[in-house]
């Protein structure tokens, strides 16, 4: 069966919500807002949508409204009671509804969110703490994946997940209490066979100590499934399925870019630091190759040429854990600990591993407010999102607490 490809609109709109987001609002209630949007929605759009899988709301069905708010939520920070709720979610089935909804959310004055997989580490795609009341546009039933192999490219629908792409593409291609102690894995892809990859190994790396026993030969996508931490021997089609294999925790993480080799003294003082904390995790990705090939100013993402390894701080905990401020503390003062060893100048961030202690807008950011955390993002390529963030959003409609913001506004 065929899969139509989703226009332009669509994705720009997708792109366009991962950087700038979102709007406000002052209705009388989310009953009659509700009401308000839908028939809004009904004279933007003639594509039929049902009520009763599209809509939900606490007013209607309290813990049907909570299953679909929690279902992509990783962090359970964002999960509290006292977190704000928006007032209902709405999950799109056509373009044409993602496209009605900017209309009448902007004829309404609503203030919307948009979710897709719920990745964003400080929940700002269902959690709004700067403007209220305010409602969720939640993207899961937009997941197509149309792979065109004649021209090398693939359209993907915002709701689809990255396990969902890679299985599309290879298939379309193919047609505790003990003494406590640090330990380290390494994870990687080699494009070869065992043999091909002791060679290169012994030459390049033989303080490692990697035998034949270590090395497991499997297809990519099998790599992808066990790299995301699913048991052996999982059948590859659970990429499908769109949830992760981990339970939900409360969690806290930062980012840093690392130019120069750590020292063993900086790394035998991480390791002291990772044992004061109770299910800590640093996981460490390296740089180079092509990564450094492509210039910084190409697309947003700057961090290449330079760059050895970039590095994921994480700590977790469990729901009945109710300490989180000393497990935030603790990877604060890991972070500020760090602060020789890493990228300085800006110090640089990944904005895929969101960090509001880098700097939060207010409800009207001002660009010398955003520099705080956009440089350490962007770098220079910030000034160029904020140019067009200014030509293509002029209202600053979609916006957030961390949102390009316009190249000038009220401070």
């Amino acid at each position: 069966m065929g899969i139509s490809k989703p226009s332009p609109l669509l994705s720009f709109l997708s792109v366009l919500a991962l950087y700038f987001s979102f709007y406000t609002i002052t209705p009388t209630s989310s009953a009659s807002l509700q009401d308000q949007f839908i028939n809004c929605l009904h004279k933007n759009t003639h594509v039929y949508f049902p009520l009763e899988n599209t809509f939900f709301a606490p007013a209607k069905n309290v813990s049907m409204f909570s299953e679909v708010l929690e279902s992509t939520a990783q962090n359970l920070r964002y999960l509290t009671k006292n977190m704000p709720k928006p007032g209902f979610i709405f999950k799109p089935l056509h373009e044409s509804h993602v496209q009605a909804s900017i209309l009448c959310s902007k004829k309404l004055g609503i203030h919307f969110r948009v979710r897709s997989g719920g990745h964003d580490y400080e929940g700002l795609s269902y959690v709004s703490e700067m403007e209220r009341p305010f409602i969720v546009m939640d993207l899961s039933k937009l997941r197509q994946v149309n792979i065109n192999i004649k021209d090398n490219s693939a359209w993907v629908q915002a709701g689809a997940t990255v396990g969902e792409l890679y299985y599309r593409v290879i298939f379309n291609v193919a047609a505790n209490n003990g003494s406590k102690t640090a330990t380290t894995s390494y994870n990687s892809v080699f494009l070869g066979n065992k043999g091909a990859l002791m060679k290169v190994m012994k030459k390049g790396f033989p303080e490692l100590g990697l035998t034949l026993k270590d090395c497991v030969e499997m297809s990519w996508l099998e790599s992808i499934v066990y790299i995301s931490g699913f048991s052996s021997h999982t059948p590859t089609n659970v990429l499908l399925q769109g949830k992760s294999p981990f339970p939900k925790n409360g969690f806290k993480a930062k980012s840093d870019f690392v130019k120069k080799p750590i020292p063993e003294s900086g790394l035998k003082e991480i390791f002291k630091k990772l044992l004061k904390e109770d299910i800590p995790m640093m996981i460490w990705n390296p740089y180079g190759g092509m990564m450094a090939k492509i210039p910084e100013s190409q697309i947003p993402f700057p961090h290449r040429k330079g760059v050895i390894f970039k590095i994921q701080y994480v700590t977790s905990w469990p729901d009945s854990d109710k300490t989180s401020t000393r497990h935030i503390n603790w990877i604060r003062d890991l972070y500020s600990f760090m602060t020789p060893y890493v990228s300085s100048n800006p110090r640089q961030a990944y904005v895929n591993y969101r960090d509001l202690d880098l700097g939060k807008n207010k409800k009207y950011a001002s660009m010398k407010q955003a520099q705080a955390w956009g440089a350490k993002y962007f770098k220079g390529n910030f000034n160029r999102l904020m140019k067009i963030k200014s030509k293509v959003d002029p209202e600053n409609f979609f916006r957030h607490e961390q949102s390009i913001p316009l190249m000038s506004v009220r401070g």
